[in-house]
Parts: structure tokens; sequence; C-alpha cells
């Protein structure tokens, strides 16, 4: 049956106007971004084969274009829709209210709203006036799903020109381990040293996964 075809009562997007997102299912909210469904197939019904697919919310909200896609009945529109939601939710999440950086597990918290989600690597950094209050938080490269390549020149820069006085660095690992590799270990060091030269404070280094994060210390095993 067609969603237009069942009553009233029962169209998710009339039980949203009348009682809120919350009384919807998932398979229901995404069938109202993904607009229609396809021969033989309602909106509701498209929307679940497409979670099923991705594995579930946390699958769909990782997958890119081409993945959408291979699921019968979802195209560039559709895909190009569910993709754009969930980046907004990501940008909103990404806007904390200004925090100060006063341990590691601060750093952790501003960057990860940039880094969870995410089926690539991305650095960035978290830029502190005087007083450790955030002034800015800027990518400052991006990579695959294992490696990301990264210059201590640009991270430098991009706190000297944004008026910076410490600030600290980030990464996500999109599979999940929270232990440093040897090129994380070695970027660590070379931020203090590159730090020190300029007359910078670096506050310190941390990895971040979906459910957890890490410090990663100079020296750390």
């Amino acid at each position: 049956m067609r969603v237009k075809d069942m009553p009233p009562s029962d169209q998710p997007r009339e039980r949203l106007l009348s009682n809120g997102a919350t009384a919807l299912a998932d398979r229901e909210l995404l069938a109202l971004l993904i607009g229609s469904g396809s021969r033989g197939t309602n909106a509701v019904e498209l929307a679940s084969h497409l979670i099923a697919h991705c594995g579930d919310l946390r699958g769909l909200a990782r997958s890119d274009a081409h993945r959408l896609m291979s699921v019968p009945g979802i195209g560039p529109a559709k895909a190009a829709r569910v993709i754009a939601a969930f980046h907004l939710v990501r940008q909103a999440q990404s806007e904390p209210e200004r925090r100060r950086i006063t341990c590691s597990g601060d750093l952790a918290s501003v960057a990860a709203p940039l880094l969870r989600g995410l089926g690539r690597e991305r650095v960035v950094v978290v830029v502190c006036d005087a007083g450790g209050a955030v002034t800015r938080r800027a990518v400052v490269s991006e990579g695959g799903g294992d490696h990301v390549p990264v210059s201590v020149r640009e991270i430098v820069s991009t706190v000297l020109t944004s008026d910076g006085i410490s600030f600290g660095l980030a990464h996500n690992h999109p599979g999940g381990s929270l232990d440093p590799s040897p090129d994380d270990l070695e970027l660590t060091a070379r931020l203090h040293e590159a730090a020190e030269t300029v007359g910078l404070r670096f506050l310190d280094h941390v990895i971040v996964t979906d459910t957890a994060w890490r410090r990663i210390g100079l020296g750390a095993p």
C-alpha cells in the first residue's frame, strides 16, 4: 500500500505533525526524508530496506552515496538527501558552547563531533587562547580508512594565523582501535618540538573513536 493511501492517522507526516518526531519509528522518519518509494515498495518499506542494508542507523550515517544507491529504489536525489541530513546533524553537534580545555578529556569532547561517524581518518586542531578557551576548531587533513597525511607546518600555521596561544590535536580511527600507530607517536613528538620552537603551548594529542578516546602522550607505548 502506498503511504498516501493509508489512513491519515497512520501516515508518518501526519503523525509527526500531530504527535512529534518521537512518535515515529526510525524507518518512518527516514521515509519522510527520502520522500517516496519505488515500484512496488512504499517509502516506509524502502526506508526499512535501506537501514537493513547499512546495518543500522550508525552505518547509514557513515555510508557514502555509492553504498546508498546500491539499494534498489535509491537514486542520486534520495541518497543526497540522506547524506545531507546526517551532515547537518554533525554540523549542529559540532557547535558546542565556547569552552575551556583543562584536560585531555576536554580536548576529546570538543573534537569528537567533527570526528565521529566517519568512514575515513580526519585530523582536527583545536586552537585556544591564553586562558585555554577554545577559539577555533579546524580540519587540517583527511585521508583514507587507516591513514591520513599530516603536515606539522600546516598545523602550526593554522594556530598562528588564528592568533592561538595553545592548541591540541585530535584524530579518529574509523576502525575503532585506540592504539596509537608509530606515525601517531612521531607526530606527537614533532608537534611538541615545533610548538616549543615558535612559542606555542602544545596541550595534547588524542585518538577518538565512535565510543571512546585515548591520550597519546610523549613516550606512550
